[in-house]
């Protein structure tokens, strides 16, 4: 939500692959944060490992939505995660 500036948002998205929420208490265990789920469905949209300086994993499509001079949040967010850990 930092990189969307807000709480809840809309994505579109259209996948034939899912997290078995059977699996979800040995994964949040383990660093794993779910930071998206689909409400209707109770299905893993977006995950996320805090520790990591920019481990980002989403069921959507954020290329729709980006523009050359307005990209999506994520790719936003993602080069400025470069820009500030990577090296030269």
């Amino acid at each position: 939500s930092r990189l969307y500036g807000q709480g809840i948002i809309q994505e579109r998205h259209r996948h034939r692959y899912e997290v078995n929420n059977d699996y979800l208490p040995r994964l949040e265990k383990n660093g794993l944060r779910v930071s998206g789920i689909w409400a209707e469905k109770q299905l893993v949209e977006i995950i996320e490992i805090p520790e990591h300086p920019y481990f980002v994993a989403g069921q959507f499509h954020p290329e729709f939505r980006s523009r050359p001079w307005e990209p999506h949040p994520l790719f936003a967010g993602f080069v400025k995660a470069a820009l500030e850990h990577g090296t030269p």
